[in-house]
């Protein structure tokens, strides 16, 4: 009885002691899974590779996938300083390819150059990567992928080349609209695919070398990091291949497929092997292609793809063993060095390649670690158009404050603007794409990534009450009560300025303070001369025979300032038009990325009567270039010298006619002007827009480029994005 009695206590205290080993264990897995733990992991580990350069050179493809993943974390950290690793390793290159142009190796570093360039804008930025795929398009390789065909390394002949090459391709795509390159990048994958692909096992052999190679078990070889990196190839074209694209199911299918396979190859340490096959001789756990195969399976969870329940519990476990071989100073370990095919190797080995999949794989854990956290309210916007829509502005009504917008095919968050109770992003939509975001709750992101204001208005008493106003494309002012009083100037003008513009960021403040913003010093110049004139976009009424203009703004109001939009209001005291005295309050609102701004006015008058409200373009001596459309005036105005050309354009929608008023018509209006015409209700709403450029800005070379651009935005305007909020 005693021994009984005994025997009985000991076991109840093993099942104790399991229990409280299996609840150390879930709560060991539940804190290297939280956000917080997730994202400090990543940011660990990143600042110990930028604290130890590997020595090769930055376009090396090492060094291009480090910096794939090094993008993913400047995604989703509150540090800028990844980002701007990133900024200053592309400035060193001169934003260059590698030395073979053909070689996919030597354009993987473009991925990074493309997704920096969606969040800065700056086109410098992939200049030299477009210029080289156009020549590749022009100048193709064709030929065989079989490994002993000379010169096979020029097309995507090995499976590696899958991550490496055809990312490039459809990231360029989504930075410029230009199909081209993700058609090219479609195509060579399916030929690839076609060689490479063993439909039995489906998995990817590295090369025709390794056809009839056979591991120890006699079973076939298949590299582990050689199938991670087409994964992660996968992954990478899916974020940008558009959802109704023919091809895209194509490549689901494929992914699907290979996911399956894959998760059946998993160790019981959560981990896969260097050879997919054979991971008895090759026991030694591996660092690098885990990392890709955890963010590609984690990404397929995130999206919907792959089962939840399936797959969720084995990237977890793949993630918690990754992170296990982060040392403490932040040093990845356990990777297999460069090669092509399974080894051996040093446990204690790292590399950047490394780095860059973890970091990919950790920005896809940070993910899938918000989203079982809260249900984030999901955001669908879809272009209904044949246009491609960059830095579509996207207003959520209703949403109000607290919330950050996450990407949900590349898993960024993206700067936003809280305006009142809507929430304002930008979107970069495909023609007839259809794309979703993700709101998360601010308060449950350990961090959100710095945002640079593109957007920025404000009034200058220091230059006579200007107010002026720009984002990282236009600048404009217009002019206030105390240059009517100065004795140089005397100037009583509503007319709209324009500054002109090369750099892609804010400028107005530093041109003021230095106050010599008449001569270009490599950021733009103000040579527009308005006067009396309507300039860019300024209105008036008319009579019938005259434009009868307003004085000078008498009040302004900020409603708000960036760092996507900036809003705000003049208000102009009444005016004489032609026997009837009007009144104007003109809300201006500029968004980032954008060559034009929406102009709202209401009018004020004793009489209901309709107004005809004329928006004005003034007109150069010298040979320029008029058109009109359906609502719509361009100009782009005579060159002046070394400096080029301005150009300005109107869209009214509902115009009702166009003039072309001679300058001894409208004597107070010092020149000619081209007038769009519509009527205005007082009281009522009456919206158009402004826009301008320069000849030197380096977005529009000549007159039809900037006749195009306006005809693009005039047709955006007139068929916006359709918005909706979902759970």
């Amino acid at each position: 009885m005693f021994k009984h009695s005994s025997t009985r206590h000991v076991l109840a205290g093993l099942v104790a002691s399991a229990c409280l080993v299996q609840t150390a264990q879930a709560g060991a897995e539940a804190q290297a899974l939280a956000p917080a733990v997730v994202l400090a992991t990543m940011e660990k580990v990143a600042d110990w590779q930028l604290a130890h350069p590997t020595g090769y050179p930055l376009d090396d493809w090492t060094e291009g996938v480090g910096d794939a993943g090094f993008m993913a974390l400047a995604g989703i950290s509150g540090s800028d300083k990844y980002r701007e690793a990133m900024r200053a390793a592309g400035e060193k290159n001169q934003w260059k390819l590698g030395p073979s142009m053909f070689h996919a190796d030597d354009y993987v570093v473009g991925q990074m150059y493309a997704e920096l360039y969606l969040h800065t804008r700056q086109p410098y930025m992939i200049a030299p990567l477009r210029a080289q795929f156009d020549y590749m398009l022009a100048n193709p390789r064709p030929g065989s992928l079989d490994w002993k065909t000379p010169g096979v390394q020029h097309r995507w002949s090995w499976c590696d080349a899958l991550f490496m090459g055809p990312p490039a391709w459809a990231r360029l795509t989504a930075a410029t609209g230009d199909q081209r390159y993700l058609e090219f990048a479609i195509s060579e994958w399916w030929r690839t695919s076609d060689y490479l692909y063993d439909k039995e096992e489906h998995l990817y052999f590295r090369d025709s070398r390794f056809f009839d190679k056979r591991e120890a078990n006699g079973k076939k070889m298949f590299w582990g990091r050689g199938n991670g990196w087409v994964m992660g190839g996968l992954v990478r074209m899916l974020q940008y291949i558009p959802e109704q694209h023919p091809q895209r199911g194509r490549f689901i299918q494929q992914y699907k497929e290979m996911a399956e396979r894959l998760l059946g190859l998993q160790q019981p340490d959560g981990l896969w092997r260097s050879s997919l096959l054979d991971p008895v001789t090759y026991s030694k756990p591996e660092s690098s292609g885990t990392a890709l195969y955890t963010y590609a399976l984690a990404w397929g969870v995130n999206q919907g793809i792959l089962p939840r329940e399936q797959f969720a519990p084995a990237v977890k476990r793949a993630w918690q063993t990754l992170s296990s071989h982060v040392k403490p100073d932040g040093k990845l370990v356990h990777v297999q060095p460069i090669g092509e095919d399974p080894r051996f190797f040093d446990p204690n080995s790292s590399d950047v390649f490394a780095v860059g999949g973890f970091l990919l794989a950790g920005s896809e854990m940070y993910r899938m670690a918000l989203q079982e956290g809260s249900q984030p309210r999901v955001v669908t916007v879809s272009n209904g158009t044949g246009l491609f829509r960059p830095e579509e502005s996207v207003e959520v009504a209703g949403a109000g404050d607290g919330l950050a917008v996450m990407d949900a095919l590349t898993s960024r968050i993206l700067p936003s603007q809280v305006l009142g109770k809507t929430l304002l992003f930008q979107a970069d939509l495909a023609p007839n794409e259809t794309r979703r975001y993700l709101l998360l709750p601010r308060k449950q992101l350990p961090a959100v990534p710095t945002v640079v204001s593109r957007a920025h208005a404000r009034f200058v008493p220091e230059r006579l009450d200007d107010f002026a106003w720009e984002n990282d494309r236009v600048a404009h002012r217009t002019y206030g009560p105390a240059i009517m009083n100065e004795p140089k100037e005397m100037l009583v003008s509503s007319g709209i300025d324009v500054w002109s513009k090369s750099a892609r960021k804010l400028v107005q403040d530093a041109w003021y303070r230095g106050g010599d913003y008449h001569k270009d010093k490599g950021e733009g110049m103000d040579f527009y001369h308005v006067g009396k004139t309507r300039g860019c976009g300024g209105l008036g009424i008319y009579d019938g025979k005259e434009l009868r203009t307003s004085s000078n703004y008498s009040s302004w109001k900020v409603l708000a300032d960036g760092p996507l939009r900036t809003v705000f209001e003049l208000k102009y005291d009444a005016w004489d038009a032609g026997g009837r005295l009007v009144s104007e309050t003109r809300r201006i609102s500029l968004d980032a990325g954008s060559n034009f701004n929406r102009v709202e006015s209401s009018f004020t008058s004793p009489s209901a009567a309709t107004l005809t409200i004329g928006v004005g373009i003034v007109q150069r001596e010298g040979q320029g270039r008029y058109q009109q459309g359906a609502g719509t005036m361009s100009y782009w105005e005579p060159a002046m010298g070394e400096n080029g050309s301005n150009a300005c354009a109107v869209i009214v929608p509902g115009a009702s006619g166009f003039l072309n008023v001679a300058a001894a018509a409208p004597k107070a209006l010092e020149a000619g002007h081209y007038l769009a015409l519509a009527s205005a209700q007082p009281k009522q709403a009456f919206v158009y827009y402004l826009g301008s450029a320069w000849s030197k800005g380096g977005d529009f070379a000549d007159a039809k480029a900037w006749e195009s651009y306006v005809a693009t935005t005039a047709a955006r305007v007139a068929a916006p994005v359709k918005v909706s909020v979902s759970r």
